[in-house]
């Protein structure tokens, strides 16, 4: 995937929100999409999505504002959150294309490092995000869901 191709990337307008149920199997957890649609009225959550042909096919969000400095401190790091690609549409490069559209807007908005959290067993998730740059590892934990680590990229 080229640079070309980050034309098809934009900032998701809040009632475009349904549309984007089908790149994370919308439903799965409502309470938790209740509370990420609310960040992105609040604007704490910027939403942006790649689009092709009309069809939403990757997500991925920067959080300015989190209780865990690990992940935002006010004007100098974000947070990248709910980074998701359709799984039909995966291995073509959507997924890098939205961390350079994000990186690049963060910067345009004057932060110098990004964090974002990833679950240790997701191997292709860890590959894309260390080849982006995500190398720094602040942390690593378990919860819930499982092993997961915060990483962090200098800008």
């Amino acid at each position: 995937m080229t640079r070309a191709d980050e034309k098809h990337i934009r900032r998701l307008a809040p009632e475009e929100w349904e549309l984007c149920a089908p790149i994370r199997k919308g439903g799965e957890n409502d309470e938790l999409d209740a509370w990420f649609f609310q960040e992105l009225l609040t604007g704490n959550r910027y939403t942006f999505v790649y689009v092709e042909e009309g069809r939403f096919l990757g997500e991925v969000s920067l959080v300015f504002r989190h209780e865990d400095p690990a992940y935002a401190i006010a004007g100098k790091r974000v947070y990248v959150s709910r980074m998701i690609v359709r799984e039909d549409c995966r291995g073509r490069g959507i997924g890098g294309a939205l961390l350079r559209f994000v990186t690049a807007y963060a910067d345009s908005l004057g932060y110098t490092e990004m964090a974002l959290g990833v679950d240790t067993a997701n191997t292709a998730a860890r590959a894309l995000y260390e080849k982006h740059g995500f190398t720094t590892v602040l942390f690593r934990g378990e919860d819930e869901a499982g092993e997961y680590e915060k990483r962090l990229k200098r800008i």
